[in-house]
């Protein structure tokens, strides 16, 4: 018998003024139930506890996009101060309220579809592109969407650096995420060339100190970028400490980046 993730409706709205409906609780169920399955062939999380799975997978992948859930107000948030949810302006063509809400999203080194499945079930008007440079990862994505009725999900394996210098991809997306994946200048380098003018690249981290911050505002201003806000928050279960990190594309980002692959991790900016 499989495990039921818990429901947790009173948690989505307080800690993001948002909760899923039905049938994104049964899109979540199935999902766990999917990638646990999957486990047992591919490598794809350590994470199979169903409290443990819903708060560091799916609740986290959806506190990185709360200013793009609901109707991006703040509504009855208790703390404000540790959530300081909502601080991210967002383009008009970015808000739920926006008649053409339908922005193009790219998860960048997605693995088992981490952010990026997540923010598919839970914006259904996005179209979301997941990348990795993994296949089987692509390919267990592949076989798992029909399954959770997706269909604003589209996959890609590459790398991040090649994709980005590609006139199909670069500077085609509102918003990119990166999640797990490399120091905050280097996913920095990755997201803004994917970026539109005034596009929101959102990356996700867990501690985050002043000497990274100085690293990031350097590598972002020569990438076109501003950093527009630093959120610092707890997980509401286990009350670990998490940032998430919005960027801004301000201007265009010079044409030699990204670099070519695997000297962004060699030599940060």
């Amino acid at each position: 018998m499989m495990s039921l993730l818990p429901e947790m409706a009173d948690v989505w709205q307080q800690t993001l003024n948002w909760q899923p409906s039905i049938q994104q609780q049964a899109q979540l169920q199935r999902l766990y139930e999917l990638i646990l399955e999957g486990n047992q062939k591919l490598n794809l999380t350590r994470i199979t506890d169903p409290q443990e799975f819903w708060e560091k997978h799916l609740w986290d992948s959806l506190r990185g996009v709360a200013p793009l859930l609901r109707d991006g107000v703040m509504g009855g948030l208790g703390d404000r101060e540790n959530t300081q949810l909502y601080s991210s302006q967002l383009p008009t063509s970015l808000s739920p309220h926006h008649e053409e809400f339908s922005p193009t999203f790219i998860d960048i080194g997605t693995g088992a579809g981490f952010p990026g499945i997540p923010v598919a079930i839970a914006l259904p008007n996005c179209t979301i592109t997941l990348l990795d440079s993994t296949r089987k990862k692509i390919a267990f994505i592949e076989k798992i969407l029909p399954e959770l009725e997706l269909t604003n999900v589209k996959l890609l394996t590459g790398r991040v650096e090649e994709i980005g210098q590609q006139p199909q991809h670069r500077q085609n997306y509102d918003v990119v995420t990166i999640r797990a994946v490399s120091t905050a200048s280097v996913c920095a380098e990755y997201a803004l060339p994917l970026l539109k003018q005034d596009g929101l690249a959102i990356i996700y981290r867990g501690n985050w100190t002043g000497d990274e911050n100085k690293a990031l505002e350097n590598a972002v201003k020569q990438l076109g970028g501003v950093i527009e806000s630093i959120e610092k928050f707890a997980t509401p279960l286990s009350n670990s400490i998490r940032h998430c990190l919005y960027l801004r594309k301000v201007a265009a980002t010079p044409a030699k980046f990204p670099r070519a692959v695997g000297i962004p991790t060699q030599k940060p900016l």
